[in-house]
């Protein structure tokens, strides 16, 4: 576990997800270590995802370590979102998002997205003329889903370079160790939540036709009652998971089909295998590479037993390296049978925008190759040195 910690671990941490395998599914860290296991297996990270017995960090666990946690922005913003909440209150907030964020708003969205990346892509030509290097995570890979979640959300496009500093300074904070992180977390936090709360009024005072104001009017209609404090944590989280996931995925599937040129020409000549070259990309490099999850009664995985109260790492990331489940795992195949990547996790707490995401890399990634069919590789690529939300910070492309 702490070599997962380590800047080596961070900046790779599959061969120490190979080692783990070879442990079994679920390895015991000890009462020293600040959680009881690390689930890595497929199997045992699916089982804890669905047992209502397993929790997430939600207030009612904050609390123990931080009684006041109500008096910390980044807290008190973040738990109160679906993401950190546990029954009942999970499963009540989360009913309104699945009446509102539906795959038919989303696919409605579809000719809008095609037009964002168009626009983009003409901004990456004119960068790229004359052989100019252009760096694709902050041209591309962020401003596509974030102008995507401006459109869903109803947000200024205008207000999109206010957001970018403060979504990464709340996501640095939530990485694995990342404590001193949470003291900037708590202004960016804070200055979220006014933006929202100022968003919220204008869309009582004037409806459009997004997703707060449809969240807004099925709140009024008493069809799902939350607070206006949940509302607002719920869309923090919302932009900022919507958005850093597909960022990730874009990132890390631009540099795995540029390192292998027949799957690039695959991607930008046949539509029918582009599903597939989206579900290898998260699996074999995912967004996200860990939750924690905590023991609500004593309980035993694959042998190993976790304490009532204790937490464990759950690695997604590992999951989809688990060779009992995905043979070959580190061979990149978007032709394998054996079903999906646990990258959007599963169960109660199944990612609300994976829909979102999917379709996002389905339009982008052939549209880049066919618009850029000598898009290639520029400078070293570097890693975000994330474990949590791994990706690329930077990665220099040139078009022609």
């Amino acid at each position: 576990m702490a070599k997962l910690s380590t800047k080596e671990g961070r900046a790779d941490p599959f061969p120490l997800y190979a080692a783990m395998h070879e442990l079994g599914q679920v390895a015991a860290l000890g009462d020293s270590s600040p959680h009881a296991a690390i689930v890595h297996g497929y199997a045992a990270v699916d089982k804890v995802l669905r047992d209502p017995g397993f929790l997430v960090t939600g207030h009612e666990i904050v609390a123990r370590k931080k009684p006041d946690w109500r008096d910390s922005p980044m807290y008190n913003t973040l738990l109160n979102s679906t993401m950190f909440a546990n029954p009942p209150d999970h499963p009540r907030m989360r009913r309104l998002f699945h009446a509102v964020l539906t795959p038919r708003r989303v696919s409605a969205l579809e000719p809008a997205m095609t037009g964002m990346i168009d626009r983009l892509l003409d901004r990456i030509a004119d960068l790229g003329s004359g052989g100019s290097e252009v760096e694709f995570m902050s041209e591309f890979a962020y401003k596509f889903p974030t102008t995507v979640m401006a459109a869903l959300l109803g947000i200024p496009e205008e207000d999109l370079d206010w957001f970018r500093p403060r979504v990464d300074t709340v996501n640095k904070a939530l990485d694995l160790g990342n404590e001193e992180a949470k003291a900037a977390a708590d202004v960016a936090a804070a200055e979220l939540a006014g933006y929202y709360t100022d968003q919220i009024a204008l869309r009582r005072a004037r409806p459009g036709d997004d997703l707060l104001s449809a969240l807004l009017a099925a709140m009024e209609a008493g069809e799902q009652p939350i607070s206006d404090t949940e509302l607002i944590g719920n869309m923090v989280v919302t932009f900022n998971a919507g958005f850093v996931t597909t960022l990730n995925m874009l990132g890390n599937g631009m540099a795995q089909l540029l390192r292998n040129p027949d799957h690039a020409h695959a991607v930008s000549t046949d539509p029918d295998c582009v599903p597939g070259y989206v579900e290898e990309i998260l699996r074999y490099e995912p967004a996200v590479h860990l939750v924690v999850r905590w023991a609500s009664v004593d309980s035993e995985l694959d042998g190993v037993h976790i304490p009532a109260g204790r937490s464990m790492l759950v690695m997604l990331g590992a999951a989809n390296r688990d060779p009992a489940r995905f043979p070959d795992p580190g061979v990149f195949d978007p032709t394998r049978p054996t079903g999906q990547a646990i990258s959007f996790g599963a169960g109660a707490h199944y990612c609300l925008g994976a829909v979102l995401a999917r379709t996002e890399g389905r339009l982008a990634l052939p549209r880049l190759l066919q618009r850029f069919p000598k898009l290639r590789l520029g400078a070293e690529p570097v890693m975000n040195a994330q474990l949590l939300l791994r990706g690329y910070a930077k990665l220099p492309v040139h078009v022609s």
